[in-house]
């Protein structure tokens, strides 16, 4: 309807409501009659005023403003790029002690869970049966010596005789047999010296190496077995393992970066841990093994870190985050804050030339000096919405306004 029409049709509406109060209004002519001319005409005008007024006011009606954000391009630089995986901390090395020998405990020297160093006493065994052994093989080593001597003495006393045929040739190869059967008699009978000797020292049982014992299963009495018998077991817990597994294709892209070799004098690809109640990777390391086959069953391949261990906080059995090094590779950056988060997956928003936002799907790296790595989804020329998240929508339009991204998580304007 056109303003015209418009205008007519309130100028007839307002004139049959006037006639209408009228006929349904019976009064004598005079001064109520002019009353009612006057009042019918402010209504007739009012009513076509309102009409009129109506469209002008719509034609001057503003568009709303856009909402105003920020935006600039991610940030592009050279990153460390880490591979993490779940690890399990192992001891270096694992001894059980069981004694050597057999006999009765007579006094254990540690206390359950101590830490020891290499050589240290860890339990005594009744010594008297291996004194006694020692000083019986000592004995049997005199008595070869004694042997000895006497054939010698008949060797060197024959050797004239029969040089003068006065002894048959027979007797003297009787002697020189004897001779090197007393030699081997007394090589057998230090031999014998030595072994209990050696018992002696078995019967004091040490701790082979550094580390950390366990409770000891066996009090001071009991009978133990050579060899069977498990009387403690001993940790090496400086250094320690950290072994995690990797999948095929983990592997695949680590071997191709050169960081699944192990160097051979221990400068192997560094990695570091972060425990369950820490924030930081704190805890530094170096790849020393990589398993020689995969296992069929999960298609992994296990490796292993050497990781130093001064303050003994990494115990055997804890659960750590590792991260290997897989050397630095050129990245996108943004801030943390303008990744954003819907059931498909991560975006950011960006902002077209024309001023209208369009979302991006994006495939996130770790964080970086408080800025988050973008693998996929981003190209160095987008501009991203690093700032009033809360006022853009995708498909709307938005003011831009430029911004910059710093090598900290704060996105500052521009000067």
């Amino acid at each position: 309807m056109s303003v015209h029409q418009h205008k007519t049709q309130a100028g007839q509406d307002g004139e049959n409501i006037w006639l209408a109060w009228l006929n349904r209004t019976q009064a004598p002519l005079g001064r109520r009659s002019a009353n009612r001319a006057v009042l019918g005409a402010t209504v007739f005008g009012l009513l076509a005023g309102v009409s009129l007024a109506s469209p002008a006011m719509a034609q001057g009606a503003a568009p709303p403003t856009p909402p105003s954000v920020i935006v600039a391009t991610p940030l592009s630089r050279l990153v460390p790029q880490w591979e993490e995986y779940t690890a399990r901390i192992e001891p270096s090395a694992r001894v059980e002690i069981r004694p050597r020998v057999s006999g009765q405990v007579m006094q254990v020297h540690f206390q359950d869970g101590a830490l020891v160093r290499a050589g240290d006493l860890l339990f005594t065994l009744d010594q008297r049966p291996f004194q006694i052994a020692v000083e019986s093989a000592r004995a049997e080593v005199e008595r070869a010596e004694a042997r000895l001597l006497l054939a010698e003495q008949q060797v060197q006393r024959y050797a004239p005789l029969v040089q003068q045929r006065f002894a048959p040739e027979s007797e003297m190869d009787t002697r020189r047999s004897a001779l090197r059967e007393a030699q081997a008699g007394l090589a057998a009978a230090r031999a014998a010296l030595r072994q209990a000797e050696l018992d002696l020292e078995f019967s004091e049982i040490r701790a082979p190496r550094p580390g950390r014992v366990s409770d000891r299963r066996v009090d001071a009495g009991n009978l133990v077995q050579q060899g069977q018998t498990l009387m403690t077991t001993l940790l090496a817990v400086d250094p320690v393992y950290a072994v995690f597994d990797a999948s095929e294709a983990q592997h695949l892209r680590l071997a191709r970066g050169g960081a699944a070799r192990p160097a051979a004098d221990g400068a192997g690809a560094l990695v570091q841990i972060r425990l369950l109640d820490e924030a930081d990777f704190s805890h530094e390391g170096r790849l020393d093994f990589v398993d020689s086959s995969f296992d069929p069953r999960s298609g992994t391949i296990r490796n292993r870190a050497v990781v130093p261990n001064p303050d003994l906080l990494l115990a055997p059995g804890l659960f750590a985050r590792l991260r290997l090094s897989a050397g630095e590779t050129s990245a996108l950056l943004v801030p943390d804050t303008a990744v954003m988060a819907d059931q498909s997956g991560r975006m950011v928003l960006t902002v077209a030339s024309d001023g209208t936002v369009a979302p991006r799907p994006v495939q996130l790296g770790p964080l970086v000096e408080g800025l988050r790595v973008v693998r996929a989804g981003l190209d160095p020329g987008d501009r991203v919405i690093i700032g009033g998240l809360h006022r853009a929508r995708p498909g709307a339009h938005v003011a831009a306004e430029q911004g910059r991204i710093g090598a900290s998580p704060l996105a500052l304007i521009a000067q």
